[in-house]
């Protein structure tokens, strides 16, 4: 398994036996903004997506670890809630259709620099027009490095997001920093965009 998928493997089943399923700020920040069909890339526990469905909203549920995807199921199950969750190698995972949101939160830095890039560029083609994507990355200056495959990971420049997002509406573009083990430190970088044009209407 890779070593990053692993390390949050661990991290997922400690959290599923306790039962935690409260929204970090990025997951918080992003909520308002899903709406109708949703992916969401690397979802972890899944807490933002039960809360988008909650919401009204249809969401499909990809992550790399096998025990986020196991506590999905069994939550998905127990609940009346539009969640479809599935294991995928995200690294290589292709999107197969458009979404009205697109989110990849505390995804993109653990690829190297090209795949980042790769993705990022997919998951831009698959938002529809007038829907929006949610991109979380951790940024230079971050210090703590345990979760990381030495071999292939991303730590982006601080203001990389929107020079990506050329021609989208900014919505929101934020800095935070966290204290982390052993006096290091986590910074993020946290961009909303809107896709142009108008939000396609079914017949």
């Amino acid at each position: 398994m890779d070593p990053s998928i692993a390390f949050f493997d661990t991290q997922f089943r400690h959290q599923a036996q306790q039962g935690v399923c409260q929204l970090n700020p990025f997951e918080q920040q992003a909520l308002p903004y899903l709406r109708g069909d949703v992916l969401d890339l690397g979802c972890g526990m899944g807490n933002l997506a039960f809360a988008a469905a909650a919401q009204g909203c249809t969401v499909t549920a990809l992550d790399g670890s096998p025990a986020a995807i196991e506590h999905l199921r069994g939550r998905a199950a127990s609940q009346a809630l539009a969640v479809t969750p599935a294991l995928a190698d995200l690294r290589h995972y292709r999107i197969e259709r458009t979404y009205d949101a697109v989110v990849a939160i505390g995804l993109l830095m653990f690829f190297d620099c090209t795949t980042a890039l790769r993705v990022l560029a997919g998951l831009q083609a698959a938002v529809r027009p007038g829907g929006h994507a949610v991109v979380n990355v951790l940024v230079q200056g971050t210090t703590y490095l345990d979760m990381f495959d030495p071999q292939g990971y991303c730590l982006w420049p601080a203001d990389a997001l929107p020079t990506h997002f050329a021609g989208w509406q900014i919505e929101q573009h934020e800095h935070r920093e966290f204290a982390a083990p052993g006096g290091t430190r986590k910074c993020f970088a946290t961009l909303i965009a809107r896709k142009p044009g108008a939000p396609l209407v079914a017949l």
